[in-house]
């Protein structure tokens, strides 16, 4: 947690939070008496208004996620594009981050990384959408629930490639933080011999593995080389 963190919280008029249980742990730690109002997925139609208001009167809504982020794989980004579109400043405080911290960790290329946050829940659909990302050329970061986590790596190596570099990393600026490297095929039957880890889980996938050209492309780029006049020898 950072000082700025803390500053904006006792200083906010109220807390908009996940869950108010998990973040009344964060305040109580601090001695930090900020009210608090839930806002999540099931009742944000509903809240948003009621913040906007309280924003309209000139009252300051600091947002709080229960884990990483607020607006990464979060409902919250409904309520600043309708802040944004009322003409109210948005300031973002800058703290733990799972996804960067898990590029942080994973030992694989950070230059170049896209963000694929959530799979989908059935084998089937999310094979579709990993072999839509598997000739992205960049380092793949998914966020994912402990109970998929075993089936998701399985079909990440299937449909990646079971020799692929990738990092599975959990509770993450947490006390029980775990990071665990290896292949996509290695990784996948570990997890599937063991029980269902505990907490947030991000799993960091290496770009592609570098490939000899296969011969019918070497044939065409030889084709074209020919129909250009150009001389293959030397």
């Amino acid at each position: 947690m950072t000082l700025r963190g803390l500053a904006t919280l006792a200083a906010a008029d109220l807390i908009a939070c996940e869950d108010t249980r998990v973040t009344r742990i964060l305040l109580d730690r601090y001695a930090i008496a900020t009210p608090l109002t839930a806002y999540h997925d099931h009742n944000a139609e509903r809240q948003r208004p009621k913040l906007l208001a309280a924003l309209g009167e000139g009252r300051s809504v600091a947002l709080v996620s229960d884990a990483g982020t607020p607006l990464i794989s979060d409902p919250g980004y409904r309520l600043v594009q309708a802040a944004v579109a009322e003409g109210h400043p948005v300031v973002p405080i800058p703290g733990a981050s799972a996804l960067l911290s898990a590029l942080v960790a994973a030992a694989l290329p950070t230059d170049a990384f896209l963000f694929g946050g959530f799979l989908p829940p059935k084998s089937g659909a999310r094979r579709t959408r990993l072999a839509e990302l598997a000739s992205v050329p960049s380092t793949l970061v998914f966020y994912e629930s402990p109970q998929r986590l075993a089936d998701s790596l399985a079909d990440m190596a299937a449909v990646l490639g079971g020799g692929r570099a990738a990092a599975v990393a959990r509770e993450l600026t947490k006390k029980f933080e775990e990071v665990r490297r290896g292949t996509l095929a290695g990784l996948a039957e570990a997890y599937g011999k063991e029980a269902v880890p505990k907490g947030e889980v991000v799993v960091v996938v290496g770009p592609p593995l570098s490939q000899a050209p296969a011969e019918a492309d070497i044939d065409a780029l030889l084709t074209a080389l020919l129909a250009r006049s150009a001389s293959t020898r030397r």
